[in-house]
């Protein structure tokens, strides 16, 4: 298959860091990040080059969170589509300005230079901080965020008029204070397999499900995982391994993972939803896990990250047969280069005797 002009041509309101560009000259824009840039325009500038070649294909990395990072290729028209499926979804128009603060080496960073260059939009990109907005003085009408960077520049989010936050789970803690925001604030729902989110919930509005956006169907599997069937992001039906409650054709609740699930004498306990409940008393990072036991085949385990200490925990909300048996600190845990934790690599750094 050639490539189509869709592929090549930016729209005509497209521009990077306020200037616009042509094919030639956003390829010899490139070709200088990679000469002179820093590692973040590098990166950029890779992507930029391999969007206008010929060919019909991109190769992008997953994020490794669950299993070992791979290479996956998505078609260029697929990247379209799903520019095209966010500009419907969040009402974005050409010449609408936007901020790219995430590290251009993940999708997510990839697929807004490629919304502005589809969309139209003039795009910004700035060095990836945990304080993204600290220097920021004037408003956007979109960007992206991690909640970890939207934690931290809270009080000047409102500089950003719809943000999406992606890459990990929004805490209650963060969903509460986003309430009635005045900025449109949304959780997104996606993988690097449908080219970004392929489903959001808007968190000023109080949601609590994700609702997908257009051309994208759904239904679970008889675990309760979440099948996505995207046409126009992937030529396969996609099976995944997050366990979702559909509360309409076009809708969900995520409840976890299903390689966390832990099953403790017969008895499912997802530990997100523990987490959930817990993570208002605990101030560290801590997720729930599972260790073999003789008797409940799994038992739940507390594992926090940091020095040992006393910790007084109420349970009081939690149903007697879900309590952490057991609490283990780990000095620090194992995560992806995009920060997120690794549960089982990180268990197995306390090498603990199996009953």
């Amino acid at each position: 298959m050639s490539t189509t002009a869709k592929h090549i041509n930016p729209h005509d309101f497209f521009q990077l860091n306020n200037k616009n560009y042509s094919f030639e000259t956003i390829s010899n824009y490139a070709q200088n990040l990679i000469k002179t840039g820093t590692e973040n325009e590098y990166n950029l500038g890779l992507f930029i080059l391999k969007w206008v070649d010929e060919n019909e294909h991109i190769d992008l990395k997953t994020s490794g969170t669950t299993s070992e990072p791979k290479f996956i290729t998505i078609s260029k028209t697929a990247f379209v589509n799903s520019a095209k499926a966010t500009g419907s979804f969040f009402n974005l128009s050409h010449g609408d300005s936007a901020l790219c603060c995430l590290p251009f080496s993940y999708v997510a960073a990839k697929m807004m230079f490629v919304r502005a260059w589809v969309l139209g939009l003039k795009l910004d990109f700035i060095e990836p901080s945990s304080q993204p907005l600290q220097h920021i003085t004037k408003v956007y009408d979109f960007s992206a965020m991690v909640p970890l960077q939207v934690h931290n520049c809270f009080l000047k989010i409102n500089k950003i008029k719809t943000l999406l936050i992606g890459g990990a789970h929004v805490s209650d803690s963060l969903a509460t204070k986003l309430k009635n925001h005045r900025s449109a604030v949304f959780e997104t729902f996606g993988m690097t397999e449908t080219v970004s989110h392929i489903a959001a919930k808007n968190l000023t509005k109080e949601e609590e499900d994700f609702k997908v956006l257009p051309d994208i169907s759904i239904a679970t599997n008889d675990n309760g995982c979440l099948i996505i069937n995207a046409p126009k992001l992937s030529s396969k039906v996609l099976h995944t391994k997050d366990v979702v409650s559909l509360t309409s054709k076009n809708s969900f609740v995520w409840l976890g993972r299903y390689d966390n699930v832990i099953n403790s004498g017969g008895l499912k306990i997802y530990p997100e939803q523990l987490e959930k409940i817990m993570q208002n008393q605990i101030k560290s990072r801590f997720f729930i896990t599972s260790m073999p036991d003789t008797v409940l085949g799994q038992k739940v385990v507390l594992i926090i990250e940091g020095k040992p200490k006393t910790l007084h925990l109420n349970y009081s909300t939690i149903e007697p047969q879900k309590h952490p048996k057991n609490t283990y600190f780990v000095d620090k845990f194992c995560t992806t280069n995009s920060g997120k934790v690794q549960r089982q690599k990180t268990l197995e750094t306390l090498n603990l005797d199996h009953p």
